[in-house]
């Protein structure tokens, strides 16, 4: 309860997104295989931020 109010670190909020957008990417697969390599072009861009968070924080 008392997380309710708690703000998302930039981390989490880049994992979300990564989330969001490799889900997106899946979807695509199955509909338009360019639309989805551009989304998965987009999270793996997301994916190398997380990284280098991860690894400052290490």
């Amino acid at each position: 309860m008392f997380n309710l109010f708690k703000k998302k670190s930039e981390l989490e909020k880049l994992q979300d997104k990564y989330k969001k957008l490799s889900q997106e990417a899946f979807d695509l697969s199955k509909i338009n295989r360019q639309q989805s390599d551009a989304k998965q072009a987009e999270a793996d861009a997301v994916l190398k931020k997380i990284e280098s968070l991860q690894g400052v924080n290490k």
